[in-house]
C-alpha cells in the first residue's frame, strides 16, 4: 500500500487534470459563443431576432451602432484567434456562416433561392404524380425521369431549409453529427443524379442505335436492377466520407465557410493530417461524376453517328429531338458540378462566388429539370394543363 503523502499527491494531480479539462471546455464554450455572436449577426445579445433593416441604417440613415458593435466583436474574435492557438477536440456543434462577404444581403438573397425551392417542389412532385398515373409514360426514359425527380426532391429538402434558416433567422449553429448527415445526403443524392443521367443516356443509345431490341433489353427487372446499382454505388462510396471525417478529433475551427455542409469545407477545419480525406474525396468525385460523364459522352458519340447515317432528314431531326431534353439536363448538371468541384480545390475564385455557384448548382437543376421535360413531353404538358384547369382526363 502507498503512503498517505503519495495518495494526497495523486489526488492533487487528478484534481489539476480535471481543472485543466474543465478550463479548456469552458474556454471553447466561450469562444463558440463569441463566434456565434460575431458570425450570426441576426441574433441580438438577448437572443431575439431584430428586423433586418436595423443592421443597415439607424434612425437618421447613419450606420447603426449595433452593426459597429458587431464589427468590433468580430475584430476582437479575429485577434483572439490570431493570438491564441486554441483547437477543438471532438466538437459537438459547428457554425455555418452562409455566404462570406455578403452577410449584409443574405436576407434578400434567400428570396430567389426560396423561389427555386418552391419551383423544385412543385415541379418534381408533379412529375411523381403524373408519370405513375399516365400509362403512356410507363417507358424506361420516364421511369428514369421519375427517379430523377425523387432525387432532386431529396436534394432540395436536404439543402434549402437550413440554408434559408441561416439567411433569414441567423440559425447558424448545427450539431456536428447533423452536419455529417447533411453532407452524406447531399453528396449521395448528387451521385445518384449523375448515375440516373447515365442510365437515361444508355436508354437513348439503345432506342436510337438498336430500336428493335429496346423493349427486350430495358425490361422492368433490368430497370430495377439499374436503379438499385446506381443508389448502392452512391451510398457506399459517399458513406465512407463522413466515417473518415468522424475519425478526426482535433479541429482548428468550427466555422464552416459555406451555406451547407460540404465535404471539402468540413475537411478544411481539421487540425490533423487530412490527406486520406482529400484523396478519397477526389476518388469519389472521379469514380462517380468522371466515370458517368465519360460514358455519357461515349453514348452520345455513338448516337450522333447513328443519327447522321439515317437517310431521311426528317428521321434525323426526330431522332435528335428525342435527345435534346436529356442533353440540356446533362450539360447543366456536369458543367456546374465540375466548376464547383475544381474551383473549391484548385481555383482562386472569391469564396462568395464559389458558394453562390455551388448553391446554384444544387438548386437550379432540380428546378429546371421538370420544366425542360414538361415542355418537351406532350403527355406531361397535357396532364399539367388538366391539373391547372381542373379538367377531367380525356383520351385524345
Amino acid at each position: 500500500m502507498g503512503s498517505k503523502p503519495e495518495e494526497t499527491e495523486h489526488a492533487g494531480q487528478r484534481r489539476r487534470g480535471e481543472d485543466q479539462v474543465s478550463d479548456r471546455q469552458h474556454a471553447q464554450e466561450e469562444e463558440h459563443g463569441l463566434m456565434e455572436a460575431s458570425l450570426c449577426p441576426h441574433h441580438s445579445q438577448d437572443g431575439h431576432i431584430p428586423h433586418h433593416s436595423h443592421y443597415v441604417h439607424g434612425a437618421e440613415g447613419n450606420p447603426n451602432p449595433d452593426m459597429q458593435v458587431m464589427q468590433s466583436v468580430r475584430k476582437r474574435f479575429t485577434n483572439l484567434m490570431e493570438s491564441t492557438n486554441m483547437s477543438y477536440l471532438n466538437p459537438k456543434t459547428v457554425i455555418l456562416i452562409g455566404i462570406p462577404g455578403l452577410e449584409h444581403v443574405q436576407f434578400w438573397i434567400g428570396f430567389p433561392f426560396f423561389g427555386l425551392f418552391l419551383v423544385s417542389l412543385l415541379g418534381n412532385i408533379s412529375l411523381l404524380i403524373i408519370i405513375p398515373t399516365e400509362r403512356s409514360l410507363h417507358q424506361p426514359m420516364y421511369i428514369f425521369l421519375a427517379v430523377l425527380a425523387a432525387t432532386d426532391l431529396g436534394l432540395c429538402v436536404a439543402i434549402a431549409p437550413k440554408m434559408l434558416a441561416i439567411f433569414w433567422f441567423g440559425s447558424c449553429s448545427m450539431a456536428f453529427d447533423a452536419c455529417l448527415t447533411q453532407l452524406f445526403f447531399i453528396h449521395a443524392l448528387q451521385g445518384m443524379e449523375s448515375g440516373i443521367l447515365l442510365a437515361m443516356a444508355f436508354d437513348r443509345y439503345v432506342a436510337i442505335c438498336n430500336p428493335l431490341r429496346h423493349t427486350s433489353i430495358l425490361t422492368p427487372f433490368f430497370l430495377v436492377q439499374l436503379v438499385l446499382m446506381v443508389a448502392i454505388r452512391a451510398m457506399v462510396l459517399v458513406g465512407i466520407l463522413p466515417i473518415l471525417l468522424k475519425r478526426l478529433q482535433l479541429f482548428q475551427s468550427v466555422v464552416i465557410v459555406h451555406s451547407y455542409c460540404e465535404h471539402m469545407a468540413v475537411v478544411k477545419l481539421a487540425a490533423e493530417d487530412v490527406h486520406i480525406n482529400k484523396s478519397y474525396g477526389l476518388f469519389v468525385a472521379f469514380a462517380i461524376l468522371g466515370f458517368d460523364m465519360i460514358f455519357v459522352f461515349i453514348s452520345y458519340i455513338l448516337i450522333f453517328q447513328a443519327v447522321f447515317h439515317l437517310p431521311q432528314k426528317e428521321a434525323r431531326l426526330k431522332a435528335f429531338n428525342t435527345c435534346t431534353a436529356h442533353i440540356f439536363v446533362f450539360l447543366e448538371f456536369y458543367i456546374l458540378a465540375f466548376f464547383s468541384f475544381f474551383s473549391h480545390r484548385f481555383g482562386h475564385v472569391s469564396p462568395y462566388v464559389h458558394i453562390l455557384l455551388s448553391t446554384i448548382y444544387l438548386l437550379v437543376p432540380p428546378a429546371l429539370n421538370p420544366i425542360v421535360y414538361g415542355v418537351k413531353t406532350k403527355e406531361i404538358r397535357r396532364r399539367v394543363e388538366q391539373i391547372c384547369t381542373l379538367k377531367p382526363d380525356t383520351q385524345e
